[in-house]
């Protein structure tokens, strides 16, 4: 059985085309970009080895082969971070000894009241499975109309991969389908991640699962939105971390003036209050 460490290697190496790396182009071959043997060579390890890490036979590799691999697939700063927590899960270091249950749903008081100074901004709480806790009424409007916010407990994650609405609403939703799969390996807890995932996957199909066992680590552009009302929004996204809760506080702000007036137009729809805890 194989492990995320693993399953990352060898995505990544699958998407490497050698001729990238200065390395000779070997001709057809059944699977495609880099050879084990080419990577296990530029890493300075055996291709023995190489292939118990990929299909999850070794489990604890060394901080320097962990770096020497990194090196090897010329990984951005973003994907030797995730590599490196990779590492981790996958040796056992995360994770605890119980059963996968959703997250915490409370937001601290202190929290709500920042978000209620950022009053009439664009803003939410939510953490990395993509729950909606609390959102401005700001938010509010500028997702109107779309079903994101039409359940009991909202998730955005859910609503990206089994909304067809979502697709329609997000110019480009292959980059937020990206962020929102890829940011499950950050939740709050591996126990969390496999309780939502062995929840969403049936119903969300390859467009989620091929996401999320890819590990492509998303660009986090310019959030670009299509209202129903007939707005085209860009969104520039803040994100402060909140690591003592596992939550999230992201601020939309307008990226032009044509989005700036368009918020200001859709602020004057009806709404259901000037803050919404979402409990």
């Amino acid at each position: 059985m194989g492990t995320p460490l693993g399953d990352f290697i060898r995505a990544k190496r699958d998407s490497i085309q050698p001729q990238s790396l200065g390395l000779p182009d070997h001709g057809r071959r059944r699977a495609p970009g880099l050879r084990r043997s080419d990577l296990a060579g530029r890493a300075g390890i055996s291709v023995e080895y190489l292939t118990r890490l990929e299909q999850g036979r070794d489990r604890n590799p060394s901080v320097a082969v962990v770096n020497a691999v990194a090196d090897a697939l010329s990984l951005a700063p973003s994907e030797r971070s995730h590599l490196r927590y990779l590492t981790k899960i996958s040796g056992g270091e995360c994770t605890a000894h119980t059963q996968p249950a959703p997250p915490p749903r409370e937001v601290r008081p202190p929290v709500l009241e920042t978000l209620r100074l950022l009053e009439p901004g664009i803003a939410m709480v939510t953490n990395r499975l993509g729950d909606v806790l609390a959102h401005t009424s700001a938010y509010e409007s500028v997702t109107s109309g779309t079903g994101l916010l039409d359940h009991d407990v909202p998730n955005l994650t859910r609503y990206v991969f089994t909304d067809p609405r979502a697709r329609a609403f997000f110019a480009d939703w292959d980059d937020v389908a990206d962020e929102q799969a890829f940011d499950l390996w950050l939740a709050p807890s591996i126990e969390n991640t496999e309780w939502f995932t062995a929840e969403l996957a049936p119903v969300a199909g390859p467009d989620f699962t091929g996401r999320l066992n890819g590990h492509v680590v998303p660009r986090r552009g310019a959030l670009r939105l299509n209202h129903p009302s007939g707005c085209e929004l860009r969104l520039l996204r803040e994100t402060l971390d909140l690591p003592s809760d596992s939550q999230q506080l992201v601020v939309l702000l307008p990226a032009d003036e044509g989005t700036a007036r368009a918020v200001d137009g859709l602020r004057g729809l009806p709404t259901h209050g000037r803050l919404r805890a979402v409990q």
